[in-house]
């Protein structure tokens, strides 16, 4: 089974990118879901069909579904939710308080885990394409097991033991179900660490990062690329979307179409040496199978869209004795012509005539760059601890 995730800046494009990949995987005879995580959900408008909140069949070999993050909620969270309302209840607050607080830290994102867990185990479709929440929520998604794990840690301080043991009686002399919702907990915990596994893995999970040739949208595509790569996630190609066509004389869009020439220089430059897949705009909105096409043909003319276009990573930070180190992939640059400087949380190299701008995790603030090496095509920056 192959998973595609697309994500970016709300209003690149996301869902149509999506959309028409899964339309012409399902085309080729590829079993396909593709699934929106994004609570501001358009798949539905994107085909101009109703869907709804378990797969829907749109055509042969496509399957839609919009997460109802209620209907979610409680198809994996009941027990534990009731659960901790209880306890709540039981310790004197407020029964709206209750209400509030019995929702955990990123349970909607985990719902959307679960799902996706799911259809992963179930075997059901050969290919999983998520329309995903704007990169800051994507973000949390990926990074979710991590985070649920620390949380519920310390909701949870006590050995499982300890829970069968005496949540038992507990059970009995309060009516509080927390065995059966620590068991629960665990479960789903299990389930979250598999689907980490599944998109960290490049041979079945890529992703693809959406943009627009705007200065804005470019700076957070930056930002997502360098955390997808600090959390070790494999992006396989960036998506230039909404490309204006060269207008001949002294058209409205003359600046803009500049500043698009340039913009769209930079982001080969930035994320060298990652695929750069684009589509033309279209002057018009893009919803409807026919025109959901068009944008597949511009997506992927000579390629099939579950190939996996690329595989490193190009992007790599990890510990070291000293601090931390970054490992970059620069092809063809001579150590004599690059020239790195740190400018707050942001790396600006430059090689001979060109520039790259690198953002950084926001933890190195806290670290100073002590020099840099080149071997072969990789450049290794090193950081130690500000002094």
């Amino acid at each position: 089974m192959r998973v595609i995730l697309f994500t970016g800046k709300g209003g690149t494009g996301k869902t149509t990118c999506a959309a028409a990949t899964a339309l012409t995987a399902a085309s080729k005879g590829i079993k396909t879901l593709v699934i929106s995580t994004d609570p501001a959900h358009s798949l539905s408008d994107s085909f101009d069909v109703k869907i709804g909140p378990e797969p829907t069949e749109i055509i042969p070999n496509l399957f839609a579904q919009e997460l109802d993050i209620y209907y979610s909620m409680r198809k994996y969270w009941g027990n534990l939710r009731s659960v901790m309302l209880q306890m709540f209840h039981w310790q004197g607050i407020d029964r709206k308080l209750s209400e509030e607080m019995s929702a955990l830290p990123g349970m909607e994102e985990a719902s959307a885990f679960l799902w996706i867990e799911k259809h992963y185990e179930d075997r059901n479709f050969d290919l999983i394409v998520i329309d995903s929440a704007p990169t800051g929520e994507t973000l949390t998604l990926l990074t979710l097991p991590q985070a649920t794990k620390w949380w519920t840690s310390r909701m949870f301080p006590i050995p499982k033991l300890a829970v069968r043991t005496f949540g038992s009686m507990f059970d009995l002399t309060t009516g509080i179900p927390v065995a059966k919702g620590y068991e629960e907990l665990q479960e789903i915990l299990i389930k979250l660490e598999k689907v980490h596994k599944i998109f960290s893995n490049p041979e079945i999970c890529s992703i693809r990062l959406v943009t627009t040739p705007e200065k804005m949208v470019i700076q957070e595509a930056r930002r997502a690329f360098m955390y997808l790569q600090l959390y070790g996630f494999g992006v396989d190609a960036v998506i230039v979307n909404r490309i204006l066509p060269d207008i001949p004389g002294d058209s409205f869009f003359k600046n803009f179409i500049a500043n698009q020439d340039k913009y769209l220089s930079e982001i080969e430059t930035s994320f060298h040496p990652v695929p750069i897949l684009r589509i033309s705009h279209f002057g018009e909105e893009v919803f409807g199978q026919a025109k959901l096409s068009m944008v597949s043909d511009m997506l992927y003319p000579d390629t099939s869209p579950i190939d996996v276009f690329f595989k490193e990573k190009v992007i790599n930070i990890y510990e070291t004795a000293f601090g931390y180190n970054i490992d970059m992939t620069i092809p063809f640059a001579d150590l004599s012509e690059i020239d790195i400087k740190i400018y707050s949380d942001e790396m600006v190299i430059d090689i001979g005539n060109r520039r790259r701008n690198l953002f950084l995790p926001k933890f190195l603030r806290f670290y100073e760059m002590k020099g840099y090496e080149k071997q072969e095509s990789k450049i290794t920056i090193r950081f130690e601890p500000k002094k």
